[in-house]
């Protein structure tokens, strides 16, 4: 064995013809395969080596015994291939042609060998050196580019593939991910009666903490339910969690690199992280503050609320949104996501202030920028930014040092529009147009603060992450079902004096966050009796079961919610096909699907090999 990159493999002679055709080391030390076992561990920061490069060489410098070829086992290539194939994918590479593991790999009756024995003897010594055996996830406090956000998100997936996956809700303007990060004990699909809740961060690009924490958060939860945290197990045993770290991922990288900049020591400029510019990198790559983007529901909210058959819930985006407004692929992906999953709660974490805030952000006196503006569910939101503000290590403290406003004798907490008022954000538009009950985490004053600051600043927040969490469990829940008890979807369950009402998900199942009280219940459909039920929630119950069945009737004419017509039009959605630009893929002149080139492929073209396009995913 004299090929410099297979030096360490668990054995000493090999032979050519290899597995796939090379017929001399020349040959091999020529061709894109061998090039990209050379630059696999730069390609991937590092990981999944040498685990893949081992595997590369098992393929392309076969171990040789007696004169004949030992092929290397195809479940080695299968676990390789499991834990690794998101960094791949990570920098939009094609899982490489010669790893094919049923091609080119064979199972144990045919005696094959396993080229990864020596790494993983090492890897025992090191384990058992640790109490928890490895299941445990040590926390990289420092700030991750894109490609390593994206990177650990899918790492962290395949190590609790039984409770956790990576999905792509969408791309930004520059055709960036949307990636997020779902618990639940039946990762990718909705169980009946679990309340289901929503993280975001990074909605403004130069807001980075809520970012890294969100990171840090779906490590952590992976790791603790392996080990047996009875907290996480519990939250995850019950809850669908969605963590969204980066809603900006292009306005992220505008901020990074500036900041970047600044810590150049040949830079005179320097302004260190506090002083980023509180604007580079805000919007997205449009040039566009995506929370001031979404549709101004708010605005017809107050317009139309003293009329007595208005709906104040599940209000329909107008028609004008589409088309006056230039909506961001972002915001649009946004939208999507809490149209099609059953949100019970929601908190967006920015950056700039030390404070909790809620619904509604826009003044109901559209010449009064600093008006308490309350919702019909201004106790319920109170409650829920008060969880997370008394869990915060700091932010409910009257002795707090602020960032200029004053909150201190709030308790942490404000209503939006008292603080300052704007119209077309997405805390609004998730009360107004779903179920979903959103605050508004402002982390600290330093919008990019530094790495060292990174571990305290978990430690602040991490039981508030943990407690909001919790919080989607209050109030009642229960499955609204016709006579022969199928679940009837979209039927309105309403609390009397409270003049918002939330609707059923697909099999008849709801959530109402409610403080505990005596409360009037009324669940109704069209076609259905409504049905009233009084109920007394105690304190010492988080959670109530309340379940209703009604009974079929001749559907008559009526002034009620369901003979509105503005309400047929809930469902439109996109009208006018605007976003169907991000959906269809560039054509060349002869029909050819034409892709821009990823930022690896310089490495391959440029070294006069014949070009690897079976590294490229769509070729």
């Amino acid at each position: 064995m004299v090929l410099g990159y297979c030096q360490d493999v668990p054995y000493s002679y090999t032979t050519f013809p290899n597995i796939v055709g090379h017929r001399s080391r020349q040959d091999l030390e020529m061709g894109a395969e061998y090039l990209l076992l050379s630059v696999i561990q730069g390609l991937l920061n590092g990981e999944c080596s040498p685990d893949i490069r081992l595997l590369g060489c098992s393929v392309l410098a076969p171990r040789c015994e007696d004169g004949r070829v030992i092929k290397p086992c195809r479940s080695s290539c299968e676990i390789v291939k499991k834990s690794c194939v998101h960094a791949f994918e990570a920098i939009q590479m094609a899982w490489p042609y010669f790893l094919d593991c049923d091609r080119f790999f064979v199972g144990d009756e045919e005696g094959c060998y396993d080229p990864l024995s020596d790494l993983k003897a090492k890897q025992e010594v090191a384990f058992s050196n640790i109490s928890d055996g490895g299941l445990s996830t040590i926390l990289q406090f420092t700030y991750h580019s894109n490609a390593q956000m994206f990177s650990i998100l899918k790492k962290t997936a395949a190590k609790c593939s039984h409770i956790s996956r990576a999905y792509s809700i969408g791309r930004s303007v520059e055709g960036k991910d949307l990636l997020v990060f779902e618990f639940a004990t039946n990762p990718g699909q909705h169980d009946l009666l679990k309340p289901e809740i929503k993280l975001i961060g990074n909605m403004h690009g130069n807001e980075v903490l809520g970012r890294q924490l969100l990171i840090y958060l779906a490590q952590y939860m992976c790791s603790e339910y392996l080990l047996g945290n009875e907290r996480i197990q519990a939250i995850i045993n019950t809850t669908r969690v969605h963590i969204l770290p980066s809603m900006n991922p292009d306005g992220y990288e505008i901020a990074a690199s500036e900041v970047a900049d600044r810590n150049d020591p040949e830079n005179i400029y320097q302004e260190g992280h506090e002083y980023n510019g509180w604007t580079s990198g805000r919007t997205n790559a449009q040039n566009i503050d995506l929370n001031r983007n979404f549709p101004d529901l708010t605005s017809i909210f107050y317009n139309r609320r003293r009329f007595r058959h208005f709906r104040s819930d599940h209000i329909p985006i107008p028609d004008s949104y589409w088309i006056n407004k230039v909506v961001a692929p972002e915001t649009y992906a946004i939208m999507k996501w809490i149209r099609s999953i059953p949100f019970v709660i929601s908190a967006s974490l920015h950056g700039g202030e030390l404070v909790i805030s809620y619904p509604f952000d826009f003044s109901r006196h559209p010449h009064e920028d600093k008006m308490y503006s309350p919702t019909p569910d201004e106790q319920i939101f109170k409650q829920l930014a008060r969880i997370y503000a008394d869990a915060h290590a700091t932010m409910s403290n009257n002795d707090t040092e602020r960032c200029g406003a004053s909150f201190a004798n709030k308790g942490g907490i404000t209503n939006g529009a008292q603080w300052y008022s704007f119209a077309g954000g997405m805390s609004d538009f998730n009360y107004l147009h779903s179920n979903c009950y959103e605050i508004t985490v402002e982390l600290g004053c330093d919008k990019f603060p530094s790495e060292e600051e990174l571990y305290p600043e978990w430690l602040r927040n991490k039981e508030a992450l943990l407690s909001f969490m919790e919080s989607a469990h209050r109030g009642i829940k229960g499955i609204v079902k016709d006579e022969r008890g199928n679940g009837i979807e979209g039927a309105t369950v309403s609390i009397k004096g409270i003049r918002h009402d939330i609707t059923t998900a697909e099999d008849g199942d709801y959530w109402r966050l409610l403080n505990p009280g005596i409360h009037i219940v009324t669940a109704a459909a069209s076609g259905y009796t409504k049905v009233t039920k009084r109920i007394n929630l105690p304190r010492s119950v988080k959670v109530g079961r309340v379940d209703f069945v009604l009974k079929k009737v001749p559907q008559e004419p009526s002034l009620d919610y369901f003979n509105i017509p503005e309400l047929d039009n809930y469902e439109r959605f996109d009208p006018f096909n605007q976003f169907e630009q991000y959906t269809q893929r560039e054509l060349g002149e002869n029909g050819e699907e034409r892709t821009e080139k990823p930022w690896w492929w310089a490495y391959f073209s440029q070294s006069g090999i014949s070009a690897p396009t079976w590294l490229l995913r769509n070729y």
